[in-house]
């Protein structure tokens, strides 16, 4: 079949048949940088918060949403949108790791429960009222790994 019939077979350009013919592999897609110029003022004041947050506790690292808040207040960004501030954020925080020499966050593995396979299962006291009475029992939990369903029986 001829380039110009499987184009017109596919409805799409025979440029395209033809670096489908090369590869199969399709081309790398052309990301165009975004501009953002309204945070172009600013980008020094959050690399330095980005920077500062290198030592910090986990827990006391900006967001993106501290970031935007400081930079109203005390820069007087009111027009900065919190999605261009997000971007950036993530996009310079894993460049400034990688200055400072400092490893990337880890992924994780994601684990596969078969169904009916595995259950996690724990024993807990309880204390409930019997006909007037305070009594201990005792509180079984299973937990599905599959489909976190959850059964419990005190005893």
């Amino acid at each position: 079949m001829s380039i110009r019939a499987l184009a017109d077979r596919h409805h799409v350009h025979r440029r395209t048949v033809r670096q489908a013919l090369e590869s199969a592999i399709p081309p790398q897609r052309k990301v165009p940088e975004r501009i953002a110029p309204r945070l172009e003022a600013f980008k020094t004041a959050v690399d330095e918060m980005l920077r500062s947050d290198l030592d910090a506790p986990k827990k006391q690292r900006h967001t993106a949403r501290r970031i935007l808040a400081r930079l109203v207040d005390e820069h007087g960004a009111v027009d900065l949108s919190y999605s261009t501030v997000r971007d950036y954020v993530a996009k310079r925080r894993r460049q400034i790791l990688a200055e400072a020499g400092k490893p990337l966050e880890l992924g994780y593995v994601p684990q596969t429960h078969p169904p009916g396979a595995e259950a996690e299962v724990d024993f807990h006291d309880l204390w409930v009222i019997l006909g007037g009475v305070e009594t201990k029992t005792t509180l079984f939990t299973m937990r599905l790994s599959y489909s976190a369903r959850a059964a419990h029986r005190a005893f």
